[in-house]
């Protein structure tokens, strides 16, 4: 079972731009073993598009997923740089510095923040 979660990637967000982002928590049923990732996309107009996208390939594999809340990050790849802020209207805000280390595992040469600001 490990290895269908280590199979999930910690992060997919776009690669440049300032976009919506969600905190999701993988579980197995039951409990035990969960983890949390992060997602977003220009595309997502609103933060639960981003769920409803993830939500049934998570259960595909077998996983229940909750969205621990959302909020902007702007990727500006050139720079290497991540900017973490802002809250979902329907999730709430995330909590940023899990995201912030969820990030630095896949942007190891990046700097990244975090902020409550709105913009």
């Amino acid at each position: 079972a490990g290895s269908a979660m280590a199979a999930v990637r910690d992060v997919e967000i776009d690669p440049e731009g300032t976009f919506k982002y969600i905190l999701v928590r993988l579980q197995r049923p039951g409990g035990g073993e969960q983890r949390d990732i992060v997602r977003g996309t220009k595309a997502a107009e609103f933060h639960n598009h981003i769920f409803e996208k993830v939500n049934p390939e998570m259960e595909k594999l077998g996983y229940e997923c909750k969205c621990l809340g959302g909020g902007k990050i702007e990727h500006n790849s050139k720079d290497k740089k991540i900017r973490v802020f802002g809250l979902s209207t329907g999730y709430g805000k995330a909590d940023h510095s899990v995201t912030v280390e969820i990030l630095k595992k896949e942007y190891t040469d990046y700097e990244i923040t975090w902020s409550d600001d709105k913009k």
